[in-house]
């Protein structure tokens, strides 16, 4: 209740991140409380070792913390030893149905695999792989997507429900606990948000592996994003997620761009500029459309976590300038540039956008980044 003459209590920013064992891909810490980790999944041919490395290369470049390559034959799991030894992130290897490319893979370093024990075939096939996993401390992820359910929970379930991802996932948890092996992660994905955030929920209650988060096949970038927005911000405010991947259907470059967006969005972590800029109105006397959009491209080089404001008028601008870490409020044809509510000075509008980006990496630099 709200006292009448105060605010009343104060309610935390979001809910407790739910517990779970961790996991190490890597260098990475994976659940157990560790920060949520970005990932994302090369689309060349693996075979190509060269092309994939530079592409894993601008995937670390832009945040990428854990990198997935797809292994569809033999040839593309010995690529993994040679893409291993020329990359610094942790890599996954995705493997499906041939437990001799899993066995491949881990042969050739990788730091995880992705793949349903029970879709690999005979006991003995899932045994071979849990043995040389365990030798080298390799993490696997079950991952459950609603587009390669089998035909009997299909069946069972009447559909793709948020039950039969569960079911799903857990048959496929039995087969490594059975093993007793239980370095492992899950994730339960499908496209449609509200079926999901479900799955995720219902699995949440019935064990303790770190989840990796994703809206699956979520669309073209401006539309995947904003899927992925919304699912992934129902899940890490409810405490689930420990590792998430968005999925675009582009450059993977855009996913982790938008991962780290999401997470600073709802103050998880942040990396790279906060850019604050406002919607324009009537009251705007500047092009703030352009100046906004090319300090962001000028910008997108700075790795360390700043709050960068571009405001158009003297309703908000001051305010939302003064909170940032450097911001700009503009006025007729000028704007006055601040750095952590103090004003810097005041600068014609056609030098906004260098006075601006000049503040930024000077901040930047005493910082890191």
């Amino acid at each position: 209740m709200i006292e009448p003459n105060g605010p009343g209590p104060t309610a935390p920013l979001r809910p407790p991140r739910r517990p779970t064992r961790p996991v190490r891909v890597g260098p990475v810490t994976v659940g157990g409380g560790a920060p949520v980790s970005v990932q994302s999944m090369t689309n060349t041919d693996t075979r190509d070792v060269d092309a994939t490395v530079a592409q894993i290369e601008r995937l670390r470049a832009a945040g990428c913390e854990i990198v997935r390559c797809a292994v569809p034959d033999q040839e593309a799991a010995r690529a993994l030893g040679e893409i291993r030894r020329r990359v610094q992130v942790p890599l996954i290897a995705d493997i499906h149905f041939d437990h001799r490319l899993a066995l491949a893979a881990l042969e050739a370093g990788v730091d995880g695999l992705r793949l349903n024990p029970g879709n690999i075939g005979a006991r003995w096939k899932v045994e071979e792989v849990v043995r040389a996993a365990r030798e080298r401390a390799v993490p696997i992820r079950i991952g459950v997507n609603a587009g390669s359910l089998s035909k009997e929970l299909l069946a069972r379930h009447g559909g793709p429900t948020p039950q039969a991802l569960v079911e799903s996932a857990l048959g496929h948890v039995r087969i490594l606990e059975d093993l007793g092996y239980r370095e492992i992660k899950v994730s339960l994905k499908g496209s449609r948000v509200p079926h999901t955030v479900a799955a995720y929920r219902l699995l949440a209650d019935r064990c303790d592996y770190p989840f990796h988060v994703g809206i699956t096949e979520a669309g073209t970038p401006l539309r995947g994003a904003v899927k992925s927005g919304a699912g992934l911000g129902i899940l890490f405010w409810l405490g689930l997620g420990d590792t998430v991947r968005v999925s675009l259907t582009g450059d993977p470059v855009e996913e982790v761009r938008v991962a780290w967006w999401i997470l600073g969005a709802l103050e998880l972590r942040q990396r790279g500029i906060n850019l604050i800029s406002c919607p324009t109105c009537g009251r705007t006397r500047v092009a703030l459309v352009r100046l906004a959009t090319e300090v962001e491209r000028r910008l997108a080089h700075v790795q360390a976590p700043l709050t960068v404001a571009v405001m158009g008028c003297e309703v908000n601008g001051p305010g939302e300038a003064r909170e940032a870490d450097v911001g700009v409020a503009c006025g007729k044809g000028v704007g006055l540039l601040f750095r952590r509510g103090e004003v810097v000075r005041k600068v014609p509008e056609a030098e906004i956008v260098d006075a601006l980006v000049a503040l930024v990496e000077e901040d930047a630099g005493r910082r890191g980044g």
